[in-house]
């Protein structure tokens, strides 16, 4: 028999958990780690919900309460408020959400003393809320759901397309496979897929976008290692950093990625260098999420080198034989895949983007000399500023004199169904933002 549906009470308590960890500096991705599994897809469900529209549900906190709950009350309301404050994307009537938050409240020591300011903050935004909608309709956080420095960090850096963007980071991200050709093809893969009554469309060369998103082990050839889930967008390093460079005629061609961990892209690199003989070696500073690139290439039946080690520290790792290519998929922001980590709007500071490019500086200095003459480094962050992608390419080409810019794709801006389809020059159909420049060395 299947597990009976918790109670949305206790959904919605481990939900105001959720957010009080994000709030006090944890991952939206280790604080849903830490609910039980049993109860987790429902609880991650209205956790996105929740801080996806947090920017709002504070800002109607702060015109019903005077003052600022204690941090779990707080949690909790601020909870209810996002789920209900738009009834028509609400996962609940907003009367029943008001009801099970209330019984949330006195279910749970840490909120008890405050279920009755709870139950009159949420019954008073019950008979007023088209009033007070329209009063927080006018505070840029309230309605665009992203921290003030960051809606003001885009205008600057996109003034044609932020808003675009926002729009983008509040919706939900379609699931993008990415077919390993090594084993099947797109058109068999969706045949696959069909069969299994599932809808998918084809993205890209080698990607596949299911209508709505499933669990993995649901997927036709998941165990054989037919696919692996990547974005549309993130597709694209493989074949910008492989095509057209070829083995030399003595050995296999030397790749080296960088930042590997899970391991999508080495794989990626593998699978697209198909026949082409290629040694990859995966580097990772950190030990616990280097063996995740292990158990991708084995699902995958790849295999690579894959080394724990700093990748800007290359006197500490590095044999001293030059690579054809790196691909440098630097630490950066995340601000271009907000639709699927939605807490990171929330746990970023403006002051991390200066101290994060320098750290991409750092890497792109350190990794520069191991690429041989002729040889490639791609560079790319999944941020959507510009101080990460352009500008760093820029500051590092005007001191870096044997370095070309090759054709790149530049700044990928997020792209929602509501701006991705039906455009000629979009064929990758949804997608995250990332940043993309293919850099050559010039010999000599």
């Amino acid at each position: 028999m299947p597990h009976a549906q918790p109670p949305l009470w206790r959904q919605l308590q481990l939900c105001a958990a959720v957010l009080a960890s994000v709030r006090a500096g944890t991952s939206g991705a280790a604080a849903f780690d830490a609910v039980d599994p049993a109860l987790r897809p429902g609880v991650q469900a209205l956790g996105f919900h929740v801080l996806r529209w947090l920017g709002r549900a504070e800002a109607l906190r702060r015109h019903l309460a005077r003052r600022t709950p204690p941090p779990a009350a707080d949690a909790l309301l601020c909870s209810a408020l996002a789920l209900a404050w738009q009834p028509e994307t609400a996962p609940y009537e907003p009367f029943t959400l008001v009801d099970q938050t209330v019984e949330a409240a006195k279910r749970d020591s840490a909120t008890r003393a405050q279920a009755s300011f709870i139950n009159a903050c949420l019954r008073r935004f019950l008979r007023e809320r088209a009033e007070l909608v329209a009063a927080t309709d006018r505070e840029p956080v309230a309605q665009w759901n992203h921290p003030r420095w960051w809606v003001e960090r885009l205008k600057r850096d996109h003034p044609r397309a932020w808003q675009k963007v926002l729009e983008a980071n509040n919706s939900h991200a379609p699931m993008t496979l990415r077919v390993n050709q090594l084993k099947t093809g797109v058109g068999e893969y969706l045949h696959a897929l069909e069969l299994a009554g599932m809808k998918a469309h084809a993205v890209g060369s080698s990607g596949v976008q299911l209508d709505r998103a499933r669990p993995v082990r649901q997927l036709p050839g998941f165990e054989q290692g037919e696919f692996s889930v990547q974005d549309a967008a993130a597709q694209l390093a493989a074949p910008l950093l492989l095509d057209g460079l070829a083995a030399p005629a003595d050995r296999p061609l030397r790749v080296l990625d960088a930042c590997a961990a899970p391991g999508g892209k080495t794989a990626h690199l593998i699978e697209h260098a198909g026949l082409q003989s290629v040694e990859v070696t995966a580097l990772e500073v950190d030990a616990q999420r280097s063996r995740r690139i292990g158990e991708t290439l084995e699902r995958l039946g790849l295999s690579a080198q894959v080394v724990v080690a700093d990748a800007g520290r290359p006197e500490q790792w590095w044999d001293g034989t030059p690579f054809d290519a790196i691909l440098l998929d630097a630490p950066c922001t995340a601000s271009g895949i907000v639709r699927r980590h939605p807490d990171v709007r929330w746990l970023r500071r403006e002051s991390d983007i200066e101290q994060l490019a320098g750290q991409q500086a750092a890497l792109l200095a350190g990794l520069w000399p191991l690429v041989r003459p002729g040889g490639r480094l791609l560079y790319c962050t999944c941020s959507v500023f510009l101080d990460e992608g352009v500008h760093q390419i820029d500051a590092f080409l005007a001191h870096n004199t044997d370095a070309g810019l090759l054709p790149s794709p530049g700044h990928l801006l997020p792209q929602s169904g509501r701006n991705a389809h039906g455009l000629p020059d979009n064929p990758l159909g949804e997608h995250d933002g990332f940043f993309y420049a293919l850099l050559e060395k010039r010999p000599g």
